[in-house]
């Protein structure tokens, strides 16, 4: 993009400005390599220095944001005459480090500290109610959980000009989406997803799981993962890698541009959990690393929101991944690692077995359909807990009768049912939505590729993967946090969000494998 031309003073002061910027960025991106440690390679005695460590970046970081001297760059900045002038990767610059500044030097750092403490206590005592399937345990951390989010939703919502609290959580994950805007596409979502749900159960094929079952030891998974990540080029190897991929009980992805790591969890008796991680957490590796280079160390050079992120974990994950072209590709190469282990599995039976859908009681082990519906009811709850519809009391009775109506399961106890995800006691209100809409956006990339590269199964099947990965990185990678997630949508495929698309690749994908 050209430069336009500022005056002096403000050039020096946008200048100013970014320096700070990369500031926060180092010290950030320096805590979540900190935090990775933490999570794969910190022996268990080191974690009371740990939390000193996090706790201590934490705060400068706050501390580094609330700098007067910010509110002074940006007034000068916007003040200026030549404001106008700039172009629009400097005026996003300036309007992303407006809303940050905006949100921290509102937030009273009592409140700041005092919700970071009790998320500490509230995590501390999930555990323990989880381990002894005891609601009573939990309930009285997370109602002060909740209380500390609804200040802060009522202080950030002034400060963002939200209609209500909750949209101001949900702005900080999924920026400008509203709870109105997600209920009426989740409305819509739920519906047909419990239509499909119910054909897919009528259907007379059944997958064979005993497939994906089979005893598969670590080391020929790790071998796995080297092949998952060799096709999608995700590179740990080469003298120029900027990845890496470790072990951890919960897989997950860290890093920035250069450095992304990522992790995954092995089971001997499910060996198709790790292959897909390795794909899911690749995809959010390949945004990371698609990022344009001259944008580093700036606010545009980030993702778009936490829904963006999750769209290219699942495009590559499920719409490429679990794929019938993907898996006659990587089969033979997986067969051939795991020796006698797979023999006489064919293409047809692996694929229904990678793509089985059953209704499940416990979010991460959900499939590609009734994912949604997980992510549906805890925002259906979440919402309603914010509108003071909803107290803490009646969270688990709720969450059971939802669960019993959208998915036909019965939780036994609140362990499976509403203290299974540590998001609430983390006090990550407004982020579930961000999961469902990562679906929704990559149907409607996936609308766009087709068009664009209408052979781009042909080539995943000769294990081509590079004509997504470039649609993907001109398409959205290179966008980074140039726009908000809703006209990030419009300027990809000229059309605004919408279920459609997501729901037309799983009734045409579903109706295939269950013949219908």
């Amino acid at each position: 993009m050209g430069m336009i031309v500022m005056s002096p003073s403000t050039q020096g002061f946008y200048e100013d400005l970014l320096s700070k910027c990369k500031d926060m960025t180092v010290l950030r991106s320096a805590a979540g390599i900190v935090q990775w440690d933490m999570e794969t390679m910190m022996p268990p005695k080191g974690i009371n220095l740990r939390s000193e460590q996090l706790g201590l970046l934490d705060l400068l970081s706050h501390k580094m944001l609330t700098d007067p001297a910010i509110a002074e760059l940006l007034r000068a900045i916007e003040s200026s005459p030549s404001f106008p002038d700039m172009d629009q990767v400097q005026r996003r610059n300036v309007r992303l480090i407006r809303k940050s500044y905006d949100e921290a030097v509102k937030l009273p750092e009592a409140l700041v500290s005092g919700t970071a403490k009790q998320v500490t206590l509230s995590v501390g005592a999930w555990k323990r109610a989880k381990a002894a399937k005891d609601y009573s345990i939990f309930k009285p951390e997370l109602a002060k959980t909740i209380e500390l989010k609804k200040q802060a939703g009522d202080i950030l919502m002034r400060v963002k000009g939200t209609s209500n609290r909750y949209d101001a959580l949900i702005d900080s994950f999924e920026p400008n989406m509203t709870a109105d805007r997600v209920t009426a596409v989740f409305s819509e979502m739920r519906d047909q997803l419990i239509q499909l749900m119910r054909k897919i159960e009528a259907s007379e094929v059944k997958p064979d799981l005993s497939i994906v079952s089979r005893y598969i030891p670590m080391n020929v998974q790790r071998k796995i993962s080297a092949l998952v990540m060799q096709f999608i080029g995700f590179d740990t190897t080469s003298a120029a890698a900027g990845g890496r991929l470790d072990e951890t009980v919960h897989p997950f992805s860290t890093g920035y541009y250069d450095d992304i790591r990522i992790t995954t969890h092995y089971y001997e008796n499910r060996f198709v959990s790790s292959f897909y991680s390795v794909m899911h957490e690749g995809g959010h590796a390949l945004y990371e690393q698609g990022f344009p280079p001259e944008w580093m160390y700036q606010p545009v050079g980030s993702a778009a929101s936490y829904g963006i992120h999750e769209s290219q974990s699942r495009f590559v994950e499920n719409i490429v991944g679990r794929s019938p072209e993907c898996l006659r590709y990587l089969l033979p190469r997986i067969r051939k690692a795991t020796g006698a282990r797979l023999k006489g599995v064919g293409l047809k039976d692996f694929t229904l077995a990678a793509n089985a859908v059953t209704p499940s009681k416990i979010r991460v082990e959900a499939d590609e359909v009734t994912y949604g519906l997980h992510i549906i009811i805890r925002f259906e709850m979440e919402r309603d807990l914010f509108a003071d519809k909803l107290t803490v009391d009646e969270l688990p009775q709720v969450w059971n009768e939802k669960y019993d109506k959208y998915l036909g399961v019965s939780i036994e106890n609140d362990s499976e049912g509403v203290m299974q995800d540590t998001h609430w006691a983390s006090g990550y209100f407004g982020y579930f939505p961000s999961y469902a809409l990562g679906n929704i956006y990559s149907g409607m990339w996936l609308d766009r590729l087709e068009k664009d590269v209408p052979e781009w199964r042909q080539r995943i099947g000769r294990g081509d993967f590079a004509a997504v990965r470039d649609w993907l990185r001109q398409s959205v990678h290179s966008k980074a946090n140039l726009y908000d997630p809703e006209e990030l949508v419009q300027v990809i495929t000229g059309q605004s969000l919408k279920v459609g698309p997501f729901m037309d690749y799983l009734n045409r994908k579903y109706g295939r494998l269950y013949g219908f």
